[in-house]
């Protein structure tokens, strides 16, 4: 009994004389010797109940995290920092009197030097390892809210920038973690920079993975924080038109007609999807409604254009409705043989109603010319609605036998690339 507890003893001594040994040689600056020596002290199953032993190495592990030399040799020296940080805060029943002696710097010198190892990473675009510093140091801003070190609980630029960097890592469902909890929070601003893009992300990633309910959450969301941003509605749109049926697409149409009464592009985009689903023939024949929707189309096209008078491609497509119904009606005109009086005289009735209809393409069509024709260099989709223009025109007055017309459009559309 007696050799025992003399082992005991010595024992004891030589542990808190190495916990000693190691705060002298950090106060040396000698942080090598400090580390090794702290890493031998905790390799004592007793010492690791010890809360002053894990206080000591989070203030050598803070010192070679400060170190430019030893931080390349151990770069996770902080994270293990701050997991000795949560054992101290574990095994001590002083209430962090160590921490408050020191005016809990060791705190702030983890939080600070993951934040600032984050930074650095994220400016290199060493994407990963941005993204490992800034989820470290929102893992120490939660720790320390919770020991009621700090009263905020979100540090919301290690956020966004661990949301970016995962993103970037190709880590998507990382992302979303840190991106869900700047929405959920409401934030619209970050340091100056505005949420908008990350309510747009979220929205889009549950609508990809099919997730409805969360979809129509952030778009909701989204569209609270962002009234005025037509993301939204584009998002609802393109679901519906791949999805769902063409009634839904055209009713969301009319509710965004309603809410963005002045947007011409909105009108232009229903006007077209009107008329490209009116006239498509895929199935064999059009659908029962064709003129009716055909109709349609031309008002939400006319309302466009009252709105923008300018849109060159709303020009583009009420010509060509004109145009198109013209070369119907010239179809059905053409001669067939023999013929009664009654067959010639509807033959006439449609070349007239062809060349009516072909009068109405006209002034739609010069606009593109006016408005497109008259500039110097042209997007290529402006150069393909240019040169269409100048076809139908041909053919309008080759139908018309103007030869001075055919000529002038002809040279016009012969010359768009040279031109513009």
């Amino acid at each position: 009994m007696l050799f025992s507890l003399l082992t005991a003893v010595i024992c004891t001594g030589l542990f808190a004389q190495s916990a000693d040994k190691a705060k002298d040689l950090l106060k040396a600056n000698n942080l090598a010797g400090a580390k090794d020596e702290i890493d031998k002290v905790l390799l004592v199953e007793k010492n690791q109940k010890n809360a002053e032993v894990w206080y000591t190495k989070v203030k050598i592990y803070n010192a070679i995290a400060a170190d430019s030399t030893l931080k390349k040799q151990y770069p996770d020296a902080l994270v293990q920092s701050l997991d000795a940080l949560k054992k101290y805060t574990q095994f001590d029943d002083k209430k962090s009197i160590l921490l408050a002696a020191d005016g809990y710097k060791p705190v702030n010198e983890i939080y600070k030097g993951l934040f600032e190892s984050g930074a650095a990473n994220y400016n290199a675009q060493k994407w990963n390892d941005a993204y490992i510093d800034f989820s470290n140091a929102i893992s120490a801003i939660n720790f320390m809210y919770k020991q009621g070190w700090i009263k905020q609980s979100m540090d919301t630029t290690s956020l966004l920038y661990a949301g970016i960097s995962a993103e970037k890592s190709d880590k998507r469902d990382d992302a979303l973690i840190y991106y869900k909890t700047i929405a959920d929070s409401g934030i619209t601003k970050i340091g100056g920079n505005d949420m908008a893009e990350i309510y747009k992300w979220l929205s889009d990633y549950y609508t990809r993975k099919g997730d409805k309910t969360n979809a129509a959450k952030y778009i909701a969301l989204g569209k609270s924080k962002y009234p005025n941003d037509i993301f939204y509605d584009e998002l609802q749109l393109d679901v519906l038109r791949k999805t769902g049926p063409k009634d839904s697409l055209f009713a969301k149409y009319e509710e965004i007609n309603k809410s963005h009464p002045d947007s011409a592009i909105y009108y232009f985009n229903y006007g077209l999807e009107l008329y490209q689903y009116a006239t498509d023939t895929s199935t064999g024949k059009r659908v029962a409604n064709s003129d009716e929707l055909i109709k349609k189309a031309q008002e939400k096209l006319q309302t466009s254009l009252k709105l923008n008078p300018n849109y060159p491609q709303a020009s583009l497509v009420m010509g060509q409705i004109a145009y198109n119904e013209g070369v119907e009606f010239q179809v059905l005109g053409k001669p067939k043989g023999n013929t009664n009086a009654s067959e010639l005289k509807q033959r006439q009735d449609y070349r007239a109603q062809s060349a009516k209809k072909f009068d109405e393409a006209i002034p739609y069509l010069e606009k593109v010319d006016q408005i497109l024709g008259t500039q110097t260099k042209l997007k290529k989709v402006d150069k393909v609605a240019l040169r269409d223009s100048y076809d139908m025109l041909v053919t309008i007055y080759e139908s018309k036998k103007d030869q001075a017309k055919i000529a002038f459009w002809t040279d016009k559309y012969n010359n768009v690339d040279k031109v513009h």
